[in-house]
């Protein structure tokens, strides 16, 4: 991309994300905290419960059209385990320093409450789509049916479709070519010809990657949901099994390494710009930042596939994709953030984002470590690229369910995979955050006001489990009130 251009649009994003993120890092603090207190530490209190709705899950549904909540869960991991896993925490960790990631812990811990809410709603007001059969549902629709605002819905499928199915797309495939670039020295774009003397760069590898997206998107969620039920769990186990052969054989000074994350969490470094900016550290900052956008806890994308699943109770789904939060963050963050801090790598210059996690790897088993990883993020990031479209189809069908009006957003989701395969780190990582800012705001905000639906399911829930009833079922008759809202016969 032309370099001026370029810093043109950093510089009207910055202008928009200080302010922006002087707000929201308290907002969300505040809301998870909220959650916290009011569900009696649900992500606590029943955590261990929660393996066994996921160990009881993997059964196919008894509904021929739906996906099962497993595969509601692994959907909503695939577009969390990515590159904010690989590339987020090595930028947190680059910027912010080691403290940064006390902070992308507390995110999770605080966030994995908010998960359980916004989850937990998508179910009770999840649809049944009158071509495919399947469920359908997510903010846009417990936004319209809970608060009875329509445009308020349309809003916030607006914000995500810009999110997930454009700029968070664009991260993906962007890290996909740096890491490309790093390993096999693959450059992003090649001259192919001029025109008036000016050179016509090409993404040879842009390209390739737009080929393998299309043929996906063009499957469904019930192929994405394969896709992932298969490809998640696997590519996942292969990285922790790396990053766990790097730990124990560095156990020595991994001890430090803990002590080291928490002594810097609270040392201050102010935050350039914004209101706020001189009272905000930059260690929280990043910290919040990239907690957010690894785990999505809050934001509203996860329960667009947790709708999907066919459950006896919505707070099944809930508990399960608080687990995702989990799972993303305290495990598959922290190894990445472990292997970064063991190798020392993030003291050098000029290594930021996917290139330093590579370098890490590097330094600890050798330069086939890179090459590794290269792999892996391909798995990684691809999966994610299915499960922000399959977050954003769903968006568009609620705003108008129209074969041409979907055939337009694939091409436009297309034309972003090529935008990340020739944009800069920076400028690609800042619009995410512009964009994931404005819709983490517009769910937070909806799901405090939908607060007492969600704290009648798990009072209902926990009721029957005090009755030794091991599957609670939801019976809406029970509650006229709630039924009254809900404009479905699924419950």
């Amino acid at each position: 991309m032309n370099e001026t251009v370029n810093t043109a649009l950093l510089s009207i994003i910055d202008r928009i994300n200080h302010p922006l993120w002087d707000a929201l890092v308290i907002f969300l603090l505040f809301v998870g905290i909220f959650y916290t207190v009011i569900t009696k530490a649900v992500q606590i209190r029943l955590f261990f419960h929660s393996f066994t709705i996921m160990r009881n899950s993997r059964s196919n549904s008894k509904e021929q059209h739906s996906i099962s909540s497993f595969q509601a869960f692994v959907t909503g991991l695939s577009s969390r385990v990515g590159v904010g896993n690989l590339a987020g925490v090595a930028i947190a960790i680059a910027i912010g320093g080691p403290g940064a990631v006390f902070w992308m812990w507390v995110t999770a811990l605080l966030g994995m409450s908010s998960a359980f809410i916004e989850s937990t709603l998508a179910q009770l007001f999840k649809i049944r789509d009158p071509d495919s059969k399947q469920f359908r549902g997510g903010p846009a629709y417990y936004i319209t049916q809970g608060l009875k605002n329509k445009t308020f819905g349309v809003v916030f499928a607006i914000s995500l479709i810009f999110t997930y199915g454009f700029v968070f797309n664009s991260v993906q495939i962007n890290a996909i070519v740096s890491a490309s670039s790093h390993s096999w020295g693959w450059d992003k774009t090649n001259p192919v010809f001029n025109i008036g003397g000016y050179p016509i760069e090409i993404s040879w590898l842009g390209l390739v990657l737009v080929a393998l997206v299309a043929i996906a998107i063009f499957g469904g969620i019930k192929r994405i949901a394969k896709f992932a039920e298969m490809f998640v769990p696997l590519k996942a186990g292969l990285y922790l099994l790396l990053a766990l052969y790097i730990i124990i054989s560095n156990y020595a000074i991994v001890p430090d390494i803990i002590k080291l994350i928490f002594t810097e969490a609270f040392e201050f470094k102010a935050a350039a710009g914004g209101f706020f900016g001189s009272m905000i550290s930059i260690t929280l900052l990043q910290g919040i930042k990239r907690g957010l956008y690894s785990n999505e806890a809050g934001m509203g994308s996860a329960p667009n596939a947790a709708a999907a699943a066919d459950v006896k109770h919505p707070v099944n789904q809930g508990l399960i994709q608080m687990l995702g939060v989990f799972v993303d963050t305290m495990v598959v963050c922290t190894c990445t953030a472990l292997i970064i801090l063991i190798s020392g790598v993030y003291h050098d210059a000029g290594f930021i984002g996917v290139e330093l996690t590579q370098r890490a790897l590097e330094t600890q088993v050798g330069a086939w470590g890179g090459d590794l990883l290269a792999i892996l993020l391909f798995l990684f990031c691809y999966s994610a690229v299915l499960g922000n479209y399959a977050y954003a189809e769903s968006n568009v069908q609620f705003i108008n369910n129209s074969p041409k009006l979907m055939f337009i957003f694939r091409l436009i989701v297309l034309a972003m995979v090529y935008f990340g395969a020739v944009s800069s780190v920076p400028l690609i990582w800042n619009m995410a955050d512009m964009f994931m800012g404005v819709m983490a705001v517009i769910n937070l905000t909806a799901i405090l006001l939908l607060t007492p639906f969600a704290r009648t399911l798990l009072k209902d829930y926990t009721e029957q489990l005090k009755r030794g009833i091991k599957q609670p079922e939801f019976k809406i008759d029970k509650y006229p009130e709630l039924k009254k809202k809900v404009d479905s016969d699924i419950w």
